[in-house]
């Protein structure tokens, strides 16, 4: 009897660190940690801006740190003059790295 109470709290340690070791998994990964970094991006059709984990309408232009510069109408021009026009879900970081992220609505499953 002690033996399959000492295996079974042995099993229920064990699944609450690997319940452990996945949050720690997801946190550490690239689609989570964008949510949490300063970034700007376009979301429905407006420019948006993540700074200190609070998200809220860009209200002027930005310069990043490679040179280029996003506009409140999500146009972004680099240091050689190359112009783009920012699409839904797409976000640049203040390195000025252009990413896409995912974005779940009504339609997708």
């Amino acid at each position: 009897m002690i033996v399959s109470i000492t295996l079974l709290a042995y099993s229920a340690k064990s699944q609450v660190n690997d319940m452990q070791q996945d949050n720690q998994n997801k946190m550490q990964d690239p689609q989570m940690q964008q949510s949490k970094t300063d970034h700007v991006m376009m979301q429905n059709g407006k420019m948006m801006v993540m700074k200190e984990g609070k998200m809220m309408p860009m209200e002027k232009d930005m310069s990043m740190k490679n040179g280029t510069k996003c506009m409140t109408d999500g146009t972004c021009v680099t240091e050689s003059g190359k112009r783009t026009m920012m699409k839904e879900g797409e976000m640049m970081d203040m390195n000025g790295n252009m990413m896409m992220i995912l974005i779940k609505d009504d339609k997708t499953k």
